[in-house]
């Protein structure tokens, strides 16, 4: 063991390629003992973990306890993870020296911190002082682009200067007593060489330790709650996010190219910019890579930097490689620097039964975790993508929403489209819903069943649970929900309830038979009769609000009915339509479904004329317009009839009626596609009589030469 030194306090900015280089060439001139880094001393066990070949940055230290997670991530340009890696390359220990996880999460979210660090941006007034508008920039050129182990050293200075005075309190000060006490027992520890790898703004809080006894007073009695920790795999886009050390980074892409690079960094980014673009299809040849070089070294060279940043990289690539076309700029800007990518973590990482039966579900079924985007075109005939598509829809129940539903292309109800796209907060959810079963299709059922138990679950709540159970395919969990249907449906006597319920109901009878599901006929059979026998009593005494309401059930119900081919509901409505004093907006619904259905009492457009007539008020007039016209404008398009009636109502209306009635056709007609407007607009110009001509005082004279020459044309004298 050497001679005990004074601790080396490695001051960083955290995912810093520039800040990850240089930590790593002190740490090789320094050959320490131990190694201390900012985070939590309860991840110390997981740490070996990071030398396992299935560890694939970025990933993050997650610490969870009673609903509440910090992440702390790393990228392989992170100075902590080089800092592990040379460590562990070395064989000496690390340890963790930030505030335990115990008591950060016990804390309140929110814990207030001092006066002057909420007014005061270090790296700002750094910049500020080397006479930098720009502090990215004047960190890039002083650190990241140079990464030698003095200006750590000199950034440490610079932080002690912009401390003096400065009274650290709250969460602050807590972090700094735990790191000096972690340090302070490192040196017990018999350890003879330390180096702390912390931020910047804390190296003058751990350089010349002052007495212990403050910091055990301010530690003692702090709340505490016990957390359990694991590696997660993280993303690129979510360096940015503010959890744990709350550091972030806004092109991780371009700080992992400049950590990788092992020379020549400018050149090789605007050729690899130009491969991406060339996999568009976007014809860049050499000679544009070399031009963009020049450009991004003479913009560097004007701006008094002593190498290219992103900003002048990218400017050349945009005059050069893209020609200026922003579209191509944006490929790039999400390609690289941003360079979206999914970290890994090996299977021996702690993870609770769930997470585990997960990893197993995607490997058996072929979908990898990805953090991009990507489209998914299922056929549920496959039971491959049969499989995939119950996956889903299981995490989805279970709060994971790992894929999105979107409008399948083609018809057929057994084709189903998902985005998929993995984010790490996945990985809580996945740990809040482990109480609910060891696998996702045990807590997805488990899960089913505890929506359905709630009191205020209604009963289209229940109808869509259902739905969702077929679609996952959670049979186990289907009686004990049906039965609740039926005990909520027995007792509710609104009729809108009982619409609101049908569609979800309909859909999961209709489509359960493609996933080998059982009907639901009986229920839904009873529902529609009830509903039909009801409907005629819930249209009355209706105000506005509640009419366009009902209006929309209406539509709702009359989407399912067509899934079933049930006569019942077309019959109560040709009854209703025979009805009078309905709400205008419903009653012009209900024609105009009949109408589509060819089954109205009579003939739509004496129907129309009478609701226009002058003996109905304008505001009746135009509400039953709106429910005639919803969903479309294509009608008046090819229904001359129809588009007369509408166009003489309008112009017959008296100037203070139109103002009256103007919101309601704004809503209606702004419904209307553009198209469907325009065409609207020419046919009512078309029809429109020829404007009479003045009389004028015709010169035939003038005229006599052109009516002989039509003459002799017609082969008249």
């Amino acid at each position: 063991m050497r001679a005990e030194a004074a601790p080396s306090i490695l001051g960083v900015r955290h995912h810093g390629p520039g800040s990850a280089k240089a930590v790593r060439a002190e740490l090789e001139r320094l050959r320490p003992d131990v190694v201390l880094i900012e985070g939590p001393p309860e991840a110390d066990p997981l740490v070996a973990l990071a030398g396992d070949p299935g560890m694939e940055p970025p990933v993050a230290l997650l610490a969870h306890a009673q609903g509440r997670a910090a992440f702390w991530p790393f990228a392989v340009f992170s100075p902590e993870w080089q800092a592990i890696a040379y460590a562990r390359e070395a064989g000496v220990e690390v340890r963790f020296c930030d505030l335990p996880a115990a008591h950060s999460l016990a804390l309140p979210e929110e814990e207030p911190a001092g006066e002057e660090t909420a007014r005061l941006d270090p790296i700002g007034e750094l910049a500020r002082a080397a006479g930098y508008d720009d502090p990215e920039r004047w960190w890039d050129d002083v650190v990241e682009h140079r990464g030698e182990g003095g200006t750590l050293r000199a950034v440490g200075e610079a932080m002690a200067a912009l401390r003096e005075g400065h009274e650290p309190s709250g969460t602050e000060a807590l972090r700094e007593a735990a790191m000096r006490r972690a340090l302070r027992n490192a040196l017990k520890d018999g350890f003879g060489s330390v180096a702390v790898v912390c931020g910047a703004w804390h190296v003058p809080a751990l350089t010349g330790l002052p007495p212990a006894a403050r910091d055990e007073r301010l530690l003692r009695g702090i709340p505490k709650v016990k957390v359990d920790m694991t590696w997660v795999p993280w993303t690129h886009g979510r360096l940015a996010a503010r959890s744990g050390y709350g550091a972030g980074v806004a092109s991780p892409g371009w700080y992992d190219h400049l950590f990788s690079a092992p020379d020549r960094p400018v050149e090789r980014w605007l050729a690899g910019a130009a491969a991406v673009l060339r996999e568009e299809g976007l014809p860049v040849s050499s000679a544009h890579v070399i031009e963009s070089v020049r450009l991004a070294q003479s913009l560097a060279g004007l701006r008094g930097r002593p190498l290219p940043g992103l900003s002048e990289v990218m400017e050349a690539a945009r005059a050069v490689l893209c020609e200026g076309d922003d579209l191509p700029v944006e490929l790039i800007q999400r390609r690289m620097v941003v360079g979206e990518r999914l970290g890994g973590v090996p299977g021996s990482t702690p993870m609770v039964p769930l997470q585990r039966h997960l990893r197993e579900e995607q490997r058996r079924l072929r979908l990898k975790p990805e953090a991009l985007a990507r489209e998914h075109d299922l056929d549920l005939r496959k039971p491959l993508d049969l499989g995939r598509s119950r996956l889903l829809h299981r995490l989805d129940m279970i709060g994971v929403p790992w894929g999105t539903t979107r409008q399948a292309r083609g018809k057929g109800t057994f084709r189903e489209s998902w985005t998929l796209e993995w984010r790490p907060e996945f990985d809580v959810a996945l740990i809040e819903a482990a109480p609910w079963g060891v696998t996702v299709d045990d807590a997805a059922a488990a899960r089913a069943g505890e929506l359905a138990a709630r009191e205020d679950a209604s009963l289209a709540d229940l109808t869509s649970i259902v739905e969702r159970c077929l679609l996952a395919d959670l049979t186990a969990a289907l009686p004990g929900i049906l039965q609740a249907i039926k005990d909520k449906a027995a007792l509710d006597g609104q009729v809108s309830h009982l619409m609101a319920a049908l569609p979800a109901l309909v859909r999961a009878q209709r489509y359960g038979d493609v996933r080998g599901s059982g009907g639901l006929a009986a229920i839904t059979d009873s529902l529609l009769a009830r509903i039909c026998a009801g409907l005629a009593p819930a249209l009355v005494g209706l105000d506005d609000d509640s009419a366009r309401q009902m209006t929309a059930l209406i539509d709702g119900v009359h989407s399912a009915v067509g899934l079933l081919g049930s006569d019942l509901w077309q019959s109560t409505l040709a009854n209703l339509a025979r009805r009078t004093g309905l709400p205008g907006i419903i009653e012009g619904r209900i024609v105009r479904i009949l109408f589509d259905a060819d089954a109205t009492v009579d003939d739509v457009s004496v129907r129309m004329a009478r609701a226009m007539s002058s003996g109905n008020p304008p505001e009746r007039a135009a509400a039953w317009m709106e429910g005639f016209l919803s969903g479309g404008g294509l009608l008046l398009v090819h229904d001359p009839r129809l588009l007369a009636i509408v166009d003489g109502w309008l112009t017959g209306l008296p100037p203070e009626a139109f103002v009256d009635v103007l919101p309601l056709l704004r809503r209606t007609f702004g419904a209307f596609a553009p198209p469907e407007r325009r065409m609207i607009g020419d046919r009512v110009r078309s029809d429109a009589p020829a404007p009479a001509r003045e009389a004028s005082d015709a010169d035939d004279e003038l005229a006599a030469g052109a009516v002989l020459t039509v003459l002799q044309i017609l082969g008249r004298t």
